[in-house]
């Protein structure tokens, strides 16, 4: 049985978990968090200006509603690897980071995938 690590930080602000993410693994990538190159990420941009710490901590939208998190480079991020980024963010509400952590994991994905379903 593998012990889940917990950190908060590798779960990137639109909902991707970057713990399983090879090239993070590998040490050839920071995450977005301080990332300063990542700054034409739209979503990363108005969490840091809002101080949230995903779009999941947002009360004012929906991922679903929102122009900044439904713009063009997510757009064919989610059509390209089939992810369904608002239903992490659904999940992470739901259930937190942590439980999001642990199921990305357990099911080794970075996001939740189309069609996909949690409880």
């Amino acid at each position: 049985m593998t012990k889940t690590i917990y950190k908060l930080d590798w779960v990137a602000k639109c909902g991707l978990y970057c713990g399983n993410c090879k090239r993070l693994q590998a040490g050839k990538c920071g995450g977005c968090l301080e990332n300063e190159k990542a700054g034409w990420c739209k979503i990363r941009s108005c969490c840091l200006e809002n101080g949230l710490d995903t779009c999941a901590d947002c009360s004012v939208s929906n991922p679903r509603e929102c122009s900044k998190y439904q713009n063009l480079i997510a757009s064919a991020f989610a059509f390209i690897f089939r992810s369904d980024r608002p239903a992490s963010i659904d999940y992470i509400r739901k259930h937190g980071r942590r439980a999001f952590i642990s199921l990305m994991t357990e099911q080794k994905q970075m996001v939740i995938w189309k069609g996909q379903s949690f409880k």
